[in-house]
This record gives C-alpha cells, sequence and structure tokens, in this order.
C-alpha cells in the first residue's frame, strides 16, 4: 500500500508540474480553463473531505482539547505572522507567500501522510477539520492585519471566496454520507484519477495568465522551490518541537499538521487576489508535501534507535 501511494505521489507532482509548464508554454490553450480553478478546487475538497468521518474527530478530539486549541492558535495566527516578518526582511518578494502557506489549513490528505510515518493520525484529523473550518475567517484577517500594504482588498471577498470552497464541499459530503451513502464508496474509487485532473485544471486555468512573467523571470522559479523547503523544513522543527514533552507519535504528528498545508488552496486563492509568485510558490510546495515524509521517518527510527 505504501509503494502505491509513493508512485500516485510521483504522478502527482508530475502533473502539477507538467501542468504548469504547458500552461505558460501554451497560454493560449491555458485560457480555456480560465473559469475552472474555483470548482476544480471545490470537486478536490469534495473529495478530500469525502474520507472523513466527522463522528471519528469528535472521538479523537477528547482528551487532547487543550493541546489542540493552543496548536491551532499558532498554527492559524502566531506563526504565519512570524514567518511574514522573517521573510520580510530577507526575501521581501516571498513575505506574503509565507504569510499564506504558513496560515493555511491542514492538509485534507495529512492523515494518511501521518499514517505513513506512524504519527498520531486521529491528532491530525481534528486539527484538519477545525482548521479548515476557520482558515475562511483567519486568513483574511491576517492579510489584512499583516500585509496591508501589499494586499489592499477589502475582507468581504476573501472571506466569501474562501467560505464558498470549503463550506460547500463539507456541506455536500455531510449529505452524501446520511442520505446516499451508497455513493460513497465508489466516488472514492475514482478519487486519485479525478484528482489529478482537477489539479491540472487549476493550474492550466491559473498560472496560463503569469506566461509573460514567467518567461521574462525564469529565476522566480527555482527561488520558490528553495523557498518551500525552507518554509518545510521549519514546518516540521516547529510541529517537533511543540510537541517536544510528548510522545514520539505527536511529535510526528506536529510536523505533518504544519508541513503538510493545503497549498492548492493558496493558489487558487492567491491567483484570484495576487500573483504570479504567490501561486507559483504554493504549487512548488507539491514536492516537499511528499518529500518530507523521508526525513520524518528517519526522525521517527533515531529517536526509537536512541530508546
Amino acid at each position: 500500500m505504501q509503494t502505491s501511494f509513493r508512485s500516485n505521489d510521483i504522478v502527482l507532482v508530475f502533473v502539477v508540474i507538467a501542468s504548469i509548464a504547458a500552461a505558460v508554454i501554451y497560454p493560449d490553450f491555458g485560457s480555456r480553463f480560465q473559469m475552472f480553478p474555483v470548482y476544480c478546487l471545490m470537486i478536490n475538497f469534495f473529495l478530500s473531505y469525502l474520507s472523513i468521518d466527522l463522528a471519528d474527530v469528535w472521538k479523537a478530539l477528547k482528551g487532547h482539547s487543550g493541546q489542540i486549541l493552543a496548536f491551532t492558535v499558532m498554527k492559524l495566527t502566531i506563526l504565519p505572522v512570524i514567518m511574514y516578518f522573517v521573510f520580510y526582511f530577507i526575501a521581501p518578494d516571498y513575505a506574503l507567500s509565507a504569510l499564506l502557506l504558513t496560515g493555511v489549513s491542514a492538509g485534507v490528505v495529512s492523515p494518511m501522510i501521518s499514517n505513513m510515518v506512524r504519527g498520531n493520525s486521529s491528532l491530525v484529523l481534528v486539527v484538519v477539520v477545525i482548521t479548515s473550518a476557520l482558515v475562511p475567517f483567519t486568513l483574511p484577517a491576517l492579510i489584512k492585519a499583516v500585509a496591508a500594504k501589499e494586499a489592499v482588498i477589502s475582507f468581504g471577498p476573501m472571506l466569501k471566496m474562501l467560505a464558498t470552497v470549503i463550506f460547500i464541499p463539507i456541506a455536500i459530503v455531510e449529505f452524501i454520507r446520511y442520505l446516499l451513502p451508497r455513493l460513497v464508496a465508489p466516488i472514492l474509487k475514482v478519487q486519485f484519477p479525478l484528482s489529478l485532473l482537477m489539479f491540472a485544471m487549476i493550474n492550466l486555468g491559473v498560472f496560463y495568465r503569469y506566461a509573460p512573467f514567467f518567461k521574462k523571470e525564469p529565476s522566480v522559479i527555482i527561488m520558490a522551490v528553495v523557498v518551500v523547503f525552507v518554509l518545510a523544513a521549519v514546518y516540521c522543527a516547529v510541529g517537533i518541537f511543540f510537541f517536544r514533552k510528548g510522545p514520539l507519535e505527536n511529535q510526528l504528528a506536529g510536523a505533518v499538521m504544519l508541513g503538510n498545508i493545503n497549498n492548492v488552496l493558496v493558489i487558487v486563492f492567491s491567483s484570484e487576489f495576487f500573483g504570479p509568485v504567490e501561486p507559483l510558490v504554493a504549487a512548488m510546495y507539491m514536492i516537499p508535501f511528499f518529500v518530507i515524509v523521508i526525513p520524518l521517518r528517519y526522525y521517527r527510527h533515531r529517536k526509537t534507535k536512541t530508546v
């Protein structure tokens, strides 16, 4: 099962990079998808949320509520502000990207990543649901409060866009789960190929508009890759440090909850309000999104060996 998942990861990263390249090289073709990114994102969320049972979330919440609250506050408010100002002084062109990626919700496939490194997946599941519910309110507020000079955008449109793409898929999932439960299994069978198609259409519909910029400034692509690996390393370190007094499973869960973020949401959201750097950095995060499994497995091996 793990081998299959790794091969799927490689295919997914290839599709992401290839679709960005296709949009930049053939912008006329990419422009045909300009109306689809938001709808594709909602379909992707729907497919991802379908594998999450809210009943399991309430069970996992018991006994961890204080820790989860503290972690959520750190993840959605404190750390994004810190990362924004760190990048503001070191690489100002990427400060807003750091804010967006750090302040977005945990990725909905995080519990699966947690299983791969044998982290506390119940803890991860709770944080995924809570941060997904809160991010439509916290992220626009952060942008307004911290990056007001860079982003002259009203709070309302940002909140409306995020709330639409997150809450509508959740509502549809709950409707199907309780009224049409027989549909869940057949939909999950086509989840991966359908998700691939959605990723490709999102990138084609977003990046075609930035083709002249990327052709003129190809170094931005290299810098974006450097930035995302730096961010991923910081996220894993902070996640482990936050749960340093707890069991190893919680430390790994902390790294996953911070490192496996909802970067696809940032691609679509930032393309609506910012760009072109912010969507590119968010798209490039797909590489460390899966690569962090390797150092986390090594960390587990090293810790268990010393114990």
